[in-house]
Protein backbone atom coordinates (compact mmCIF):
# COMPACT_ATOMS: atom_id res chain seq x y z
CA UNK A 1 0.00 0.00 0.00
CA UNK A 2 1.40 3.71 -0.86
CA UNK A 3 2.20 5.63 2.30
CA UNK A 4 0.43 9.29 1.56
CA UNK A 5 0.91 12.31 3.85
CA UNK A 6 4.06 10.93 5.97
CA UNK A 7 5.04 13.33 8.84
CA UNK A 8 7.22 12.88 11.75
CA UNK A 9 5.56 12.20 15.36
CA UNK A 10 6.96 15.35 16.26
CA UNK A 11 4.56 17.21 13.35
CA UNK A 12 2.06 15.01 14.13
CA UNK A 13 1.87 15.93 18.07
CA UNK A 14 2.18 19.54 17.05
CA UNK A 15 -0.95 19.55 14.92
CA UNK A 16 -2.81 17.71 17.38
CA UNK A 17 -2.54 20.25 19.89
CA UNK A 18 -2.84 23.07 18.09
CA UNK A 19 -5.96 23.74 19.60
CA UNK A 20 -5.32 23.69 22.73
CA UNK A 21 -2.12 25.48 22.89
CA UNK A 22 -4.34 28.21 20.87
CA UNK A 23 -6.93 28.15 23.75
CA UNK A 24 -4.27 28.14 26.05
CA UNK A 25 -2.43 31.32 24.22
CA UNK A 26 -6.00 33.32 24.13
CA UNK A 27 -6.59 32.29 27.99
CA UNK A 28 -3.21 33.59 29.04
CA UNK A 29 -3.83 36.93 27.24
CA UNK A 30 -7.21 37.20 28.24
CA UNK A 31 -5.82 36.77 31.94
CA UNK A 32 -3.21 39.30 31.59
CA UNK A 33 -5.90 41.85 29.93
CA UNK A 34 -8.48 41.09 32.56
CA UNK A 35 -4.94 41.48 35.26
CA UNK A 36 -4.53 44.89 33.17
CA UNK A 37 -8.09 45.76 34.35
CA UNK A 38 -8.22 44.69 37.58
CA UNK A 39 -5.25 46.99 37.82
CA UNK A 40 -6.38 49.89 36.20
CA UNK A 41 -10.26 49.95 38.20
CA UNK A 42 -8.21 49.96 41.57
CA UNK A 43 -5.76 52.69 40.41
CA UNK A 44 -9.35 54.84 39.70
CA UNK A 45 -10.85 53.94 43.05
CA UNK A 46 -7.63 54.65 44.67
CA UNK A 47 -7.42 58.11 42.69
CA UNK A 48 -10.93 58.85 43.71
CA UNK A 49 -10.56 58.29 47.18
CA UNK A 50 -7.34 60.45 47.41
CA UNK A 51 -8.89 63.33 45.44
CA UNK A 52 -12.01 62.95 48.26
CA UNK A 53 -9.52 63.17 51.24
CA UNK A 54 -7.20 65.97 49.84
CA UNK A 55 -8.43 68.05 53.24
CA UNK A 56 -7.94 65.50 55.34
CA UNK A 57 -4.67 64.67 53.73
CA UNK A 58 -3.73 67.85 54.08
CA UNK A 59 -4.21 68.58 57.46
CA UNK A 60 -2.70 65.44 58.70
CA UNK A 61 0.68 66.85 56.57
CA UNK A 62 0.24 70.20 57.94
CA UNK A 63 -0.09 68.95 61.42
CA UNK A 64 3.31 66.57 61.42
CA UNK A 65 2.49 63.82 59.18
CA UNK A 66 5.66 63.01 56.49
CA UNK A 67 5.02 61.38 53.56
CA UNK A 68 5.99 57.88 54.75
CA UNK A 69 3.22 57.73 57.26
CA UNK A 70 0.59 59.19 53.94
CA UNK A 71 1.62 56.25 51.74
CA UNK A 72 1.41 54.15 54.41
CA UNK A 73 -2.07 55.01 54.93
CA UNK A 74 -3.24 54.72 51.48
CA UNK A 75 -1.12 51.84 50.80
CA UNK A 76 -2.82 50.11 53.72
CA UNK A 77 -6.30 50.64 52.47
CA UNK A 78 -4.94 49.48 48.80
CA UNK A 79 -4.21 46.20 51.10
CA UNK A 80 -7.38 45.48 52.13
CA UNK A 81 -9.10 45.97 48.73
CA UNK A 82 -7.01 43.60 47.71
CA UNK A 83 -7.03 41.01 50.40
CA UNK A 84 -10.44 40.96 50.36
CA UNK A 85 -10.56 40.51 46.58
CA UNK A 86 -8.46 37.99 46.81
CA UNK A 87 -10.26 35.86 49.48
CA UNK A 88 -13.20 36.09 47.42
CA UNK A 89 -11.07 34.58 44.29
CA UNK A 90 -9.40 31.83 46.06
CA UNK A 91 -12.86 30.87 47.22
CA UNK A 92 -14.78 31.11 44.30
CA UNK A 93 -11.86 29.39 42.28
CA UNK A 94 -11.45 26.37 44.84
CA UNK A 95 -15.29 26.00 44.47
CA UNK A 96 -15.39 25.96 40.68
CA UNK A 97 -12.03 24.26 40.61
CA UNK A 98 -13.92 20.59 40.25
CA UNK A 99 -15.81 21.43 37.62
CA UNK A 100 -13.20 22.49 34.90
CA UNK A 101 -10.64 19.46 36.55
CA UNK A 102 -11.36 17.49 33.51
CA UNK A 103 -9.70 20.61 31.03
CA UNK A 104 -6.88 21.02 33.07
CA UNK A 105 -3.93 18.96 31.59
CA UNK A 106 -0.54 17.98 34.24
CA UNK A 107 -2.12 20.60 37.34
CA UNK A 108 -4.98 19.37 39.80
CA UNK A 109 -7.61 21.73 40.71
CA UNK A 110 -6.49 22.90 43.49
CA UNK A 111 -2.82 23.55 42.71
CA UNK A 112 -1.48 25.44 45.29
CA UNK A 113 1.85 27.00 43.21
CA UNK A 114 -1.16 28.05 40.54
CA UNK A 115 -3.55 29.87 43.34
CA UNK A 116 -0.05 30.98 44.59
CA UNK A 117 0.99 32.72 41.64
CA UNK A 118 -1.69 34.16 40.61
CA UNK A 119 -2.55 35.57 43.86
CA UNK A 120 0.96 37.06 44.30
CA UNK A 121 0.87 38.28 40.70
CA UNK A 122 -2.75 39.77 41.85
CA UNK A 123 -0.94 41.63 45.18
CA UNK A 124 1.57 42.91 42.89
CA UNK A 125 -0.77 44.76 40.11
CA UNK A 126 -2.65 46.28 43.19
CA UNK A 127 0.50 47.62 44.98
CA UNK A 128 1.30 48.82 41.50
CA UNK A 129 -1.75 50.59 41.19
CA UNK A 130 -2.52 51.97 44.47
CA UNK A 131 1.37 53.74 44.88
CA UNK A 132 0.81 55.80 41.86
CA UNK A 133 -2.14 58.13 44.29
CA UNK A 134 -0.20 56.85 46.96
CA UNK A 135 2.58 59.54 46.01
CA UNK A 136 0.26 61.89 44.72
CA UNK A 137 -1.33 62.47 48.14
CA UNK A 138 1.92 63.20 49.67
CA UNK A 139 2.24 66.13 46.93
CA UNK A 140 -0.70 67.69 48.62
CA UNK A 141 0.41 71.06 49.88
CA UNK A 142 -1.26 71.66 53.01
CA UNK A 143 -2.52 75.22 53.00
CA UNK A 144 -3.53 74.53 49.45
CA UNK A 145 -5.73 71.40 50.77
CA UNK A 146 -7.53 73.50 53.10
CA UNK A 147 -8.59 76.07 50.48
CA UNK A 148 -10.00 72.41 48.92
CA UNK A 149 -13.94 71.99 48.59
Amino acid sequence: MPLFDMKTMETQADQYLFAERLVAALSAAFGFLATLLAAIGLYGVMAYMVARRTREIGIRMALGADRTKVVRMVMREVGWMAAIGMAIGLACAMVLGRFVQSQLFGLAAYDPLTLGLATLTLGAAAIAAGYIPARRATRVDPVEALRYE
